[in-house]
């Protein structure tokens, strides 16, 4: 899963991320209303979560923003307003949650939860591509009714490949999404290569079929054979 966290306290944005990524997810995060939008309308998150006050901006004209161009996004709104209203509103708006700061980590780690399955009906929450099925709430997956076990890592990459069958993604894309705003201060995004590797030979190796595609010089496809 992946988290755009909309938080101009840095200290406090390092803590979510630094807990959030224990708990596997994926966080980048915007200390402003221009980058917040930026990223909303390059990438794409499961969750956003949303500081109010901003440096240059009001959080509720950019939660107006995340539902034109991400309404699949969850949002959760993480702010010091305590205001009935200013809760009224932000819910009113299309926010998911409303959280008030000071929170605890395992609180904002529930909530998130919460909003997730609220937008992932039980019988969305497994994902099949042939004979692969990946439980998205237990993080297990099974290719043909077998148990394989993959890291961390090779989970994302594989459920990050099979949304995005037959398009071509590029290693730093990849690097990006499983490893979030720490990618774009490294030059040579290479090790990407052995996590494609490691997870080709589980497939293979537990009967699957080797979809993986190099797209020499552009990165890879996930193609149903």
């Amino acid at each position: 899963m992946k988290i755009l966290i909309i938080e101009d306290h840095k200290d406090l944005a390092s803590n979510i991320t630094d807990y959030l990524k224990k708990e596997d997810y994926v966080c980048e995060v915007a200390s402003d209303a221009k980058e917040a939008i930026d990223k909303i309308e390059l990438f794409e998150y499961d969750c956003i979560l949303l500081d109010l006050m901003l440096p240059d901006g009001n959080g509720l004209d950019i939660l107006k923003h995340i539902k034109n161009y991400a309404p699949g996004a969850s949002v959760i709104i993480v702010s010091a307003k305590n205001s009935l209203d200013t809760k009224l509103t932000g819910l009113d708006d299309g926010a998911d949650d409303y959280i008030t700061k000071p929170f605890s980590l395992p609180e904002l780690h529930s909530r998130i939860k919460a909003v997730l399955r609220r937008k992932t009906p039980e019988a969305n929450r497994i994902l099949s591509f042939n004979e692969i099925k990946i439980d998205l709430e237990s993080k297990e997956c099974r290719i043909n009714n077998q148990l394989v076990n993959l890291t961390k890592k090779e989970l994302n990459l594989l459920i990050y490949f099979i949304n995005n069958q037959n398009r071509m993604l590029s290693k730093q894309a990849i690097a990006s999404h499983l490893w979030g705003d720490y990618t774009y201060s490294i030059d040579n995004v290479d090790f990407v290569y052995q996590h494609l590797k490691n997870l080709r030979k589980k497939v293979i190796d537990a009967g699957g079929k080797d979809y993986l595609q190099t797209v020499y010089g552009l990165g890879y496809k996930w193609i149903d054979k």
